[in-house]
């Protein structure tokens, strides 16, 4: 099966004293090419541990991932990582970091040039492609962070809670740039999120995920993504579908996080 397939997924952490976290339990997901999906939950959900293992950077303990019916055996150009800090090269320019990967590649000067114009184009940072990083706001550095992911041709995009720590305005105007990168780009994106709404507003599949283990708890597809693409995302949650959606989902996790607490008191 062509796209992402995480197939019976699960992952076990060896502590110190010899116990053991069972961070993720049965995962099981096809994602289409194409797709954009947004993942929340509790803190404790393995939301975070489930992007590593489909990037490559943790092994899983049982269970496989496989991208377009290639195994995932470890980190691969194929799949493009997105941080909630963009974990960029901050004394270089914004023009060197987005042209990093090209580079590494052997791509000619020119191809690289062109590229590398067209990407900071479609990230509104044409006009900054000279400064260096940390001549940056937050937002514009995460604007670079994903014009270099998007450098690298990557099939999968995977983006860990890359716009949690941007303020709120700032914030609005990334998640409409992601929703026009995933239209124009067709490229398919895995977001990772603590907020709802964010969720929402980005995720035309969402998954909401339940901890200890982690597993999936509910899915819902969803209107708003693709209501969103070019639109104002206040009118999308103005929506009379959305407002519910998202006051079923706090309810779940309200719960979800009570009954952790509960467990946490009883064991003290």
């Amino acid at each position: 099966m062509s796209g992402l397939v995480i197939d019976d997924v699960s992952m076990t952490f060896e502590l110190p004293d010899g116990g053991k976290v069972e961070a993720l339990k049965n995962i099981n997901l096809n994602i289409k090419e194409g797709e954009l999906l947004s993942v929340l939950g509790p803190s404790g959900c393995g939301k975070t541990t489930l992007l590593n293992i489909v990037a490559g950077f943790l092994a899983p303990t049982a269970g496989k991932i496989s991208l377009n019916t290639e195994l995932v055996t470890g980190p691969s150009p194929e799949r493009g990582m997105v941080f909630q800090k963009g974990a960029l090269f901050e004394w270089m320019s914004v023009r060197k970091n987005v042209s990093f990967g090209p580079e590494l590649k052997g791509m000619n000067k020119a191809e690289m040039k062109d590229k590398v114009d067209h990407l900071l184009d479609v990230v509104g940072l044409q006009d900054f492609k000279e400064k260096a990083i940390y001549e940056l706001s937050g937002g514009m550095q995460q604007r670079v962070a994903l014009a270099r992911c998007l450098a690298n041709e990557p099939d999968v995009i995977l983006m860990d809670e890359p716009l949690g720590a941007l303020d709120a305005l700032t914030r609005e105007k990334m998640q409409g740039l992601v929703l026009d990168l995933w239209k124009e780009t067709g490229k398919t994106i895995i977001l990772i999120t603590h907020s709802v709404e964010e969720a929402l507003l980005l995720g035309e599949r969402l998954l909401v995920m339940a901890p200890r283990p982690g597993r999936i708890h509910k899915e819902y597809n969803l209107p708003f993504a693709e209501m969103g693409v070019g639109q104002d995302l206040r009118e999308v949650k103005k929506h009379k579908q959305f407002g519910k959606t998202r006051d079923e989902i706090l309810s779940m996790i309200w719960e979800m996080e009570e009954e952790i607490m509960g467990r946490t008191e009883n064991a003290a």
